[in-house]
């Protein structure tokens, strides 16, 4: 690996468009087999419209990370047989389908805590990279040493949670996940202590070699995560708590207690939540905005809020969309 490669620090992105009628017709049959087969699997919002709805995120978080991350690594989207159509095709940048990274005996897959134990495994990816979900944004320029300097940072809640022993049919799929890591490790580590708080919505750094290494001390966890096709409550996805709480005990990451603003688009307080963000953009690490209108339709008022300050924040485009074809004048 040359010095630059050793350097880089690339970026990689799940996206998906719920809205496209094909790929919708493929959710849709696969989940009647899949109901079919696994009866009361499904975790808690396992199957809303919310987790696949695209926003328009992507598109301005890829705003954000050039204005807050110019010297960004290669840009991956992981993406299932669709591209945005305002995404303009360009040095820098790969979509990598499904097809490209998954076997094929395992498609088609809609839990995206199997898609992401694949990311690793990118053809092309540098040793530093970070994942990102496209509703967490970079909120503030980015510094790579406060991200990965000496070792990675990871980013906890302040509030803990119940420390339960076993998984949950009601349990939120992060809630779950913090109980597989405290069986899993503490099975592993007889040294190790459970801190019972889950892990902040935020950019996740990752390095690809410790990625492997966990792949193969984790087998069979990560055997599990990769049977499912929907989101099951009974196999929690790795990425968003082993991964790091596994990191900060060998030793790859240190851990720091940060609350960021976690915006629930379907939520009462939204608005007001919007509006520090619209304050204090510039000066917030990261943030989330999660959309949790589950069902509702695509001009509901609370996605469209939520639009018109993504569009306020960031009016500039991206040097990864299309330019935007010029208005016709109209002849008098």
């Amino acid at each position: 690996m040359g010095r630059a490669d050793a350097a880089r620090i690339d970026i990689v992105y799940l996206w998906v468009d719920g809205a496209d009628p094909v790929w919708g017709e493929r959710r849709r049959q696969a989940y009647a087999g899949w109901a079919g087969r696994q009866g009361g699997q499904l975790a808690v919002y396992g199957n809303v419209s919310g987790r696949y709805r695209d926003n328009g995120e992507l598109r301005f978080n890829l705003r954000s990370l050039e204005k807050f991350f110019p010297d960004h690594g290669h840009v991956y989207i992981v993406t299932d047989r669709q591209a945005p159509a305002w995404l303009a095709p360009r040095a820098g940048l790969t979509l990598v389908d499904h097809r490209e990274l998954l076997p094929a005996a395992a498609m088609p897959v809609f839990d995206s805590g199997h898609i992401e134990s694949y990311l690793h495994h990118i053809p092309g990816l540098s040793e530093r990279f970070i994942y990102l979900n496209d509703d967490v944004f970079f909120g503030q320029p980015v510094d790579p040493d406060c991200w990965f300097g000496d070792c990675l940072t990871v980013y906890a809640e302040t509030a803990t949670v119940a420390d339960g022993d076993a998984l949950r049919e009601d349990g939120t799929a992060l809630a779950n996940a913090a109980i597989l890591s405290k069986q899993w490790l503490g099975r592993r580590y007889p040294q190790y202590r459970h801190e019972p708080r889950l892990y902040s919505h935020a950019p996740r750094p990752m390095l690809k070699s410790a990625m492997h290494e966990l792949e193969g001390m984790a087998a069979e966890l990560f055997e599990q995560v990769r049977s499912t096709v929907f989101r099951c409550w009974r196999v929690p996805p790795l990425l968003p708590d082993l991964v790091p709480r596994w990191m900060v005990h060998a030793g790859y990451a240190r851990q720091q207690i940060l609350d960021p603003l976690h915006i629930s688009s379907g939520a009462p307080g939204a608005e007001l939540q919007l509006d520090a963000l619209l304050s204090n953009f510039g000066r917030l690490p990261f943030f989330c905005i999660n959309d949790t209108c589950d069902e509702a339709e695509a001009d509901d008022p609370r996605l469209l809020r939520v639009a018109a300050a993504l569009e306020k924040l960031l009016p500039r485009p991206s040097s990864f969309e299309r330019a935007a074809a010029p208005r016709r004048r109209l002849r008098r």
